[in-house]
């Protein structure tokens, strides 16, 4: 299997998370599907944000993998508690993107 680009894991990464806050928004703040609600908007413009300017994407998988939590201690409680909730909910909704996170933090852990 050929290695990953860092542009390919940033846009993987990018993927993800926007896809678990919008599940987040849409089944606790009752938003309609492609919209997020201000709070979830800021959380996911802020999760983009960070992951643009990650010096570590090279070596790292996921976020929650990482040594360096770069995170504001209050935007970091936050994506840990959409996390949290949408983590098991993707393998029904989006199948595909949960697999593959679940293998890249599998093989994270295992190194």
């Amino acid at each position: 299997m050929a290695k990953q680009t860092v542009a390919e894991k940033w846009d993987g990464e990018k993927l993800l998370v926007s896809e678990m806050i919008a599940l987040y928004c849409r089944k606790n703040h009752h938003t309609a599907k492609g919209s997020l609600c201000p709070q979830c908007q800021a959380l996911h413009d802020y999760a983009l944000q960070r992951i643009e300017r990650c010096p570590f994407m090279e070596t790292k998988t996921f976020c929650s993998a990482c040594k360096v939590h770069c995170y504001k201690p209050e935007m970091r409680e936050q994506i840990r508690t959409v996390m949290r909730w949408s983590g098991p909910r993707m393998l029904f909704v989006h199948p595909v993107l949960a697999v593959r996170h679940m293998k890249e933090t599998m093989k994270a852990k295992k190194s």
